[in-house]
């Protein structure tokens, strides 16, 4: 007698577990989940969003933007991977090769006016430490440098190699804007 109610029990929880998978698939809608109302502001989240995206979407179909192919500029064992830029475009610097005894400065200089140029940035050399190596410059506004618009960083730029008798590179930023890159004024 003693095994009889040891074997009930995992008959009638059987009986139980057959009979709620019988009528949870014969009425699937009787299966209600409570869910928190919407917020009433997510539909205007929504609009939002999407008026945000549709302003991305056209800014792109205006600018049409696709980078130009690069035409490398070379002077000694430097170059650029281009002679016009969009603002946003990263300028693309290789140094390869240099000579032991070469050490100096690469100076990426922006133009003021039409004779006149103040440096951008400089980027130190030294082919005893470092013979080849590369690297990415990216001209924007900057209160800082006192770079306050797009007006700032447009025209014809220069680099120069300053410790060699190499000679200077020259590109172009056009006023070609990047889609994305922030270019309002801060001064």
């Amino acid at each position: 007698m003693k095994n009889g109610p040891i074997i009930i029990i995992p008959v009638v929880i059987g009986i139980v577990v057959v009979l709620a998978i019988v009528l949870l698939n014969q009425s699937p809608d009787a299966i209600k989940v409570d869910l928190p109302d919407r917020d009433v502001n997510s539909t205007e989240k929504n609009s939002e969003i999407q008026k945000k995206i549709d302003d991305i979407e056209k800014i792109n179909l205006e600018k049409d933007y696709s980078p130009k192919e690069r035409e490398w500029q070379t002077s000694g064992p430097f170059q650029i991977d281009r002679s016009k830029y969009a603002i946003g475009e990263k300028i693309f610097l290789v140094i390869g090769g240099l000579n032991a005894n070469e050490k100096g400065e690469v100076a990426f200089m922006r133009p003021l006016n039409s004779t006149h140029y103040s440096v951008y940035l400089t980027i130190p050399f030294d082919g005893i430490a470092k013979p080849e190596f590369n690297y990415y410059i990216d001209p924007q506004i900057s209160k800082v440098r006192g770079i306050c618009s797009v007006d700032d960083i447009t025209g014809k730029w220069a680099v120069v190699f300053r410790g060699t008798d190499y000679p200077n590179l020259y590109f172009e930023m056009t006023k070609d804007i990047v889609p994305g890159t922030d270019v309002e004024p801060v001064c």
